[in-house]
């Protein structure tokens, strides 16, 4: 398919990160713009206010004559009537990774892959890159506050794109330059089991860079990317390409970066945590290789806004300040976790915690109680299922009953507001992936008046 002859595409499923980041790409480029989502958000308002038609209701006789394609996200179940309308018409359908791939193919690709920090790094990486004079173009898993968009339009060969190990969907790009962040178990209700995310998810997908394609591996990774010619290993205190020294100062955190020809010293960071500043590393290795001047790099790291729900500071007073954070793996929520404890050393650190998913809270149960066991007091919700249905057994409270924490209460999500009235708050962390971002509001809302 050419997808420069489209006319009218429709999105099933269209408020997704993912899949607003394309609609929004077809849309700058003339092409009418439907979709169906499942409920009306903030995100779905400004995809209206841009030009497209959404609507929240399943309904066939309302879909528009001639469509040319049909984009859809597997978040979507098989039973939904549009979907299973389309396909027994013979609409063209494409997954949204396929129509990511097709796009990334005609452009220079930068790829960021890994269970968990892709947003923050592509995100930043797009900054780094424009400030210093390279307009690419980008499709993020976020909204970046210094575009106020999860996608960015650009002139140059390149686009950034995240690189989702989530139903393999990566494996339809063919990177120029590609990122391995980190390869923890997730998704298990995909991959089955580590080895397999390992060898059919990652390792597939490095096998699909282009020929002299350049890949940077987090060092922690090193053991199974040794035998690969010329890959990068980055970190923090490790790897040839590394930050070093970090240290907190006046409020930011601080680092110096080298690799084999440069010492960039005292580069001050906006976003706060050890795991952010290894998401600088491999960002600064990427924008040096490409051209970007360190003056550039320097400036743009100390002003970049961040991307909302990555540890934003919703509020920040002079005695409460509340983080919301998307961290929804184990391994996340040690690093917001950590983060807020190194930047607040001293005070009350209280977390709430929505679980996402029934099979990731069964799977990860204990890494979670490990993790949420850091906090000082802690505030456990039930478990927001999203495309999931229950798994009998599984519930909040395999999380509750494995914590060690001392100060732990598990509620319904609808109590929440009246919890924290009544909670002593220095700092708050509000975290998880699911529906408690709606909340955020009325939590902020709520600090400010008690």
């Amino acid at each position: 398919m050419i997808l420069e002859n489209l006319k009218k595409v429709y999105f099933v499923g269209v408020g997704g990160i993912g899949m607003s980041a394309i609609a929004r790409y077809f849309n700058k480029l003339g092409i009418e713009i439907y979709g169906y989502d499942k409920v009306e958000t903030m995100l779905t308002k400004k995809l209206v206010s841009e030009g497209m038609q959404i609507r929240y209701v399943e309904d066939v006789a309302s879909i528009p004559a001639n469509v040319d394609l049909v984009v859809y996200t597997p978040a979507i179940p098989d039973t939904h009537k549009e979907l299973q309308y389309f396909r027994a018409e013979g609409f063209p359908l494409m997954k949204r990774a396929e129509v990511l791939g097709m796009v990334s193919r005609s452009r220079k690709t930068i790829a960021i892959a890994g269970t968990h920090g892709k947003t923050t790094t592509s995100s930043l990486l797009t900054f780094l890159l424009r400030e210093g004079g390279i307009d690419c173009t980008a499709f993020l898993g976020g909204i970046v506050k210094d575009y106020g968009s999860n996608f960015v339009a650009g002139d140059s060969d390149w686009v950034v794109v995240e690189a989702d190990e989530f139903d393999r969907s990566f494996l339809h790009l063919s990177p120029d330059l590609a990122t391995i962040l980190s390869m923890d178990a997730d998704h298990l209700d995909i991959y089955g089991d580590v080895a397999t995310i390992h060898e059919q998810g990652f390792k597939a997908f490095v096998d699909r860079l282009n020929e002299g394609g350049q890949l940077y591996v987090q060092a922690d990774w090193k053991h199974q990317f040794e035998d690969r010619p010329a890959t990068r290993f980055y970190g923090v205190d490790q790897g040839v390409y590394r930050s070093k020294n970090v240290r907190v100062e006046n409020g930011y955190f601080v680092f110096d970066y080298e690799n084999p020809e440069r010492l960039l010293e005292n580069m001050t960071f906006s976003m706060p945590g050890r795991h952010n500043i290894e998401n600088a590393t491999v960002a600064i290795s990427i924008a040096l290789e490409l051209g970007v001047p360190e003056s550039s790099i320097r400036r743009s790291l100390r002003s970049f806004g961040g991307i909302h729900r990555r540890f934003e500071f919703v509020y920040r007073g002079e005695d409460r300040t509340y983080i919301d954070d998307y961290a929804h793996h184990p391994s996340e929520l040690k690093a917001a976790i950590s983060a807020a404890k190194q930047l607040f050393a001293g005070k009350k650190v209280t977390g709430v915690f929505q679980p996402h998913l029934f099979s990731r809270t069964r799977d990860f149960a204990a890494g979670f109680a490990e993790a949420l066991d850091e906090l000082d007091e802690v505030i456990l919700l039930e478990i927001y299922p999203a495309r999931e249905l229950p798994i009998e057994g599984v519930t909040s409270n395999i999380i509750f009953e494995r914590m060690q924490n001392e100060h732990k209460k598990l509620i319904k999500k609808e109590n929440l507001l009246a919890e924290l009235e009544r909670t002593e708050l220095e700092i708050l962390l509000t975290l998880g992936a699911g529906d408690i971002s709606a909340e955020v509001d009325n939590i902020k809302n709520l600090i400010i008046n008690n």
